[in-house]
């Protein structure tokens, strides 16, 4: 069973691993349980955060790395304490405007380096591992989607890299178009599920379909740990 987590460490004391799950990333995730157990790992969504709640009477709140949650978090506390950022993810087009829209709201930032999520090869991975490992930035934020993103934070932390590593999904390629991306009032009503369908009409098979599947291996997984609990 996934173990989460619902706080962070603004301060970056310890070096450590995060990541974020959704109901559909959570169907990843609990086939390759070795892996994202090298990760702190918190509950992103309001469906999964009530499913918590309800089966395991976890009381936790949505974490997420957008602007609605821990990205303004980091971000801010980055700047506030000279912390060297380098961003990873999405296609060039986007990390780019990512990089000039975080660049314009954070002036002090300092984003010590960025780069397209995707590799010509093997080689190109690692050549991307080793630059970021030599650069040594203190925070790492990776957006290449379940399970690559998480892949590559443990990758890059087994050659010896020792800051703080996030993953975040989407966050380049919606903070290309504005790093609001959420209307208010939706984003107040948790309705960002339904923003995101409007947005990227291609996930509404992902919600349909996956998230049903969803409700039930989340049960089973609560019950077989449960069972092993007794």
């Amino acid at each position: 069973m996934i173990t989460f987590r619902h706080s962070f460490d603004r301060n970056f004391k310890l070096p450590r691993l995060n990541t974020f799950l959704n109901p559909y990333s959570y169907l990843i995730a609990r086939k390759s349980p070795e892996l994202f157990n090298k990760f702190n790992i918190y509950p992103d969504g309001i469906a999964l955060v009530v499913f918590l709640r309800l089966f395991l009477l976890y009381k936790c709140e949505r974490q997420s790395f957008d602007m609605t949650s821990l990205a303004r978090v980091v971000f801010e506390s980055a700047e506030q304490q000279g912390k060297s950022v380098y961003l990873i993810g999405t296609e060039d087009r986007y990390i780019i405007e990512a990089v000039s829209n975080i660049s314009h709201m954070y002036s002090n930032l300092n984003i010590c380096g960025f780069r397209n999520g995707f590799f010509y090869d093997q080689n190109d991975r690692s050549e991307a591992l080793n630059d970021i490992y030599v650069m040594s930035p203190d925070i790492v934020v990776v957006g290449m989607g379940t399970p690559a993103q998480e892949q590559f934070l443990y990758d890059l932390w087994r050659i010896g890299w020792r800051g703080i590593g996030f993953t975040c999904g989407g966050f380049f390629h919606q903070s290309a178009k504005s790093l609001d991306y959420y209307p208010c009032w939706m984003d107040k009503l948790h309705l960002r599920w339904l923003y995101r369908i409007f947005d990227e009409p291609k996930l509404f098979k992902r919600y349909a379909f996956q998230y049903p599947r969803f409700i039930w291996y989340f049960t089973l997984d609560c019950i077989s740990c449960y069972l092993q609990n007794r």
